[in-house]
């Protein structure tokens, strides 16, 4: 049975009755996706290259579409991420933000879809 490539697919064979069968299909998370964030970063955070770290660790390109920052250190962070890379890396980052109690505010793949 053919598949296409970003899918794995496997038919369920042993069936009785009327009923076709089953065909699971499981996402190959190779294809690049984008996805959009709105991210608050604490004040204690701010020493820490949380975004970098999206990149080098993660290896997402990141683009900033805005960021509201104090000099002087006094508040939080916000941040209007646009995020690119495979699934599996986009979801390794989110874990990573989650851990650190990073507050996300949105989530969107479609980047013109939401506007500060």
């Amino acid at each position: 049975m053919a598949t296409h490539p970003n899918y794995q697919a496997q038919v369920n064979r042993s069936y009785s009755g009327s009923q076709p069968p089953s065909l699971n299909l499981s996402t190959d998370d190779s294809r690049p996706t984008h996805l959009r964030i709105r991210i608050r970063i604490p004040k204690e955070y701010q020493e820490e290259p949380i975004i970098s770290r999206l990149i080098s660790d993660y290896g997402l390109t990141v683009n900033l579409n805005a960021a509201l920052l104090s000099a002087n250190i006094k508040n939080d962070g916000w941040f209007d991420l646009a995020l690119r890379g495979k699934q599996c890396q986009i979801d390794s980052a989110m874990i990573y933000l989650n851990d650190l109690d990073v507050e996300i505010w949105s989530k969107s793949t479609d980047p013109d879809a939401e506007n500060w």
